[in-house]
């Protein structure tokens, strides 16, 4: 019975899980501490158009590098409200850390070759409303020494 409540709120929560990632994306960009965004709805994106061209939507998973391993361990410790997890996909906004957390099984060369560094996280965005969401990232990034 909750699997059928669940199903006939999936459209409401992706479109706002989509419109986080989105919205989110857009202002990492202008971000000085980020060297680069991938989230497959901007347009820069290497997977822009086929994605485009293939689906409905752009999902919530954005992936982003910082300056330096010491900013993304600053950032993943200021955050507050979102939380700093393994797990992704969820109603609630996760981030984690690939080199340490889902990608220590991969040599350093395989790492390399997928651009798994110690500068870049990973952002599940989650249902939030999307200002909290850029406050609490804002909040971490100034907090960054």
């Amino acid at each position: 019975m909750s699997i059928i409540r669940g199903i006939k709120t999936l459209p409401l929560r992706m479109e706002q899980h989509q419109k986080n990632a989105f919205t989110i994306a857009k202002w990492l960009q202008k971000q000085p501490r980020v060297q680069y965004v991938l989230y497959p709805g901007l347009e820069n994106h290497p997977g822009y158009e086929i994605n485009k061209a293939q689906t409905t939507g752009f999902g919530g998973m954005i992936s982003f590098a910082v300056d330096n391993s010491e900013t993304a361990l600053q950032i993943l410790e200021g955050v507050k409200l979102i939380k700093f997890a393994e797990s992704l996909g969820g109603t609630e906004s996760l981030i984690t850390y690939p080199i340490r957390q889902t990608h220590t099984d991969l040599t350093a060369e395989e790492c390399a070759e997928k651009g798994i560094t110690d500068c870049l996280l990973r952002f599940s965005t989650g249902i939030e409303a999307t200002q909290d969401l850029i406050d609490d990232l804002a909040q971490a990034f100034t907090a960054v020494e």
